[in-house]
């Protein structure tokens, strides 16, 4: 078997864990699935925080570990993974949330899916909570009016069916499908791709950063969710936690001046596609609506 086809069937591949304050046994359980599940995969184990409580764990997994005092913002913490995994030849490289389990074999599916599939630039897998119940993290490119109803007229915003259409509830998420927005809790990344279009702006130091580097990606490729992994992701809301709350709406608007308030044509028209793909049978009955994407609640 020739080199080329070797680096076929095992490309080079990477992944970034950050991690502040998480259960040394939560971490521990990542780092085992992973590298027992994709021997060879280059770890980084970034711990943020005054002690370095998982540096001797990461040794025990062979993970590069990285200790940081202070945060100095999601974006910029990964982006320097990125920067080291890229200088090490990676292909492709994995976000993932502490919180994370996933089966042995997902990593190795993943990474099939996009050695099949070169148009494809992000991906996410399926996602479900400890209790088996689906998390629907595939969204809609946000609208500041949508974001503000969700957060302070919850009920209102679910009742409406505007959560279950920002969500894509209508896919059924049991079908690969075209998101303008994936979760950075898990992402798996062309590095190819991520490098023509930037890597993470590191103006967002927590939320909207996966957002942001969604819709760029979108522009020259595909982000894709792919049902055939699924992993579970513990709960990790940061809506009763004021620092993060406030590092959110910071970031809010923070995305929002850069791609648009109320007026943003290219969302009305990546909303628009990405619900047609998502309830393709209602776009098909003779009469129905365009569906309503860039307007206010």
């Amino acid at each position: 078997m020739d080199e080329r086809r070797k680096t076929s069937m095992n490309p080079p591949a990477s992944c970034a864990i950050v991690c502040r304050r998480q259960r040394p046994e939560q971490v521990e359980r990542l780092l085992a699935g992973i590298t027992t599940g994709r021997p060879g995969l280059l770890v980084y184990l970034i711990e943020q925080g005054p002690v370095d409580t998982l540096r001797a764990l990461a040794g025990r997994f062979g993970a590069h570990y990285r200790h940081q005092r202070e945060n100095p913002g999601h974006a910029r913490t990964h982006n320097l993974a990125l920067r080291e995994a890229i200088a090490a030849g990676s292909a492709y490289h994995f976000i993932l949330n502490p919180e994370i389990q996933i089966p042995l074999d997902g990593i190795g599916k993943l990474l099939a899916y996009m050695e099949q599939h070169p148009d494809v630039g992000l991906l996410a897998p399926r996602v479900h909570y400890p209790d088996g119940r689906l998390r629907p993290l595939c969204k809609l490119l946000p609208h500041p009016l949508e974001l503000l109803v969700r957060r302070f007229f919850p009920l209102l915003h679910r009742s409406s069916g505007r959560l279950a259409r920002y969500e894509l509830h209508g896919s059924g998420y049991t079908r690969v499908m075209d998101v303008p927005a994936l979760s950075g809790c898990f992402l798996l990344m062309r590095l190819e791709t991520v490098q023509r279009v930037g890597l993470f702006d590191e103006r967002f130091f927590q939320y909207f950063e996966d957002v942001d580097l969604s819709r760029r990606v979108g522009r020259i490729a595909r982000t894709v969710f792919v049902p055939h992994v699924a992993v579970v992701h513990e709960d990790g809301s940061s809506y009763r936690d004021w620092p993060m709350l406030w590092h959110r709406l910071v970031s809010g608007a923070r995305y929002f001046n850069k791609w648009g308030w109320l007026r943003d044509a290219e969302r009305a028209r990546v909303n628009a596609r990405a619900l047609r793909a998502a309830n393709p049978a209602r776009a098909a009955q003779p009469g129905a609506r365009p569906a309503r994407t860039d307007v206010s609640p």
